[in-house]
């Protein structure tokens, strides 16, 4: 599988059929970090990671707190695609990594960025 992802007019795929999607919350300025997977149902988070709790960012139901970290595996079905704000706003924008591979997405004010599975025939 591979993973398309639509920033500033351009599209860069990455051979990837898992990723991590980290960012600092904005209020709180925590971390926090998802873990997906590339499907062909769409993309699937596996895992989520918080680094504290505060705003908008309260650990869910069941969520354990290990090495620092309030873990936890969301219940969503399949996403098409993720769209992350590009607001320019925020103390920084959002990491993808996939592998050894990692992105900086969104840090500057734009677009917003779009993050799928790639057609097969890419």
């Amino acid at each position: 599988m591979s993973l398309c992802i639509a920033a500033a007019g351009k599209t860069t795929v990455l051979a990837a059929s898992f990723f991590t999607l980290s960012w600092t919350h904005s209020v709180e300025k925590t971390r926090w970090e998802e873990d997906w997977k590339v499907t062909p149902a769409g993309l699937e988070i596996v895992a989520a990671r918080i680094k504290g709790s505060g705003a908008g960012m309260e650990p869910p139901e069941g969520a354990v707190f290990r090495d620092g970290w309030w873990t936890y595996v969301p219940h969503l079905p399949p996403r098409p695609s993720l769209v992350l704000a590009a607001s320019g706003a925020t103390a920084s924008g959002w990491r993808l990594c996939a592998g050894e591979t990692c992105l900086d997405l969104g840090a500057e004010a734009g677009e917003p960025v779009s993050v799928q599975a790639c057609p097969s025939d890419q």
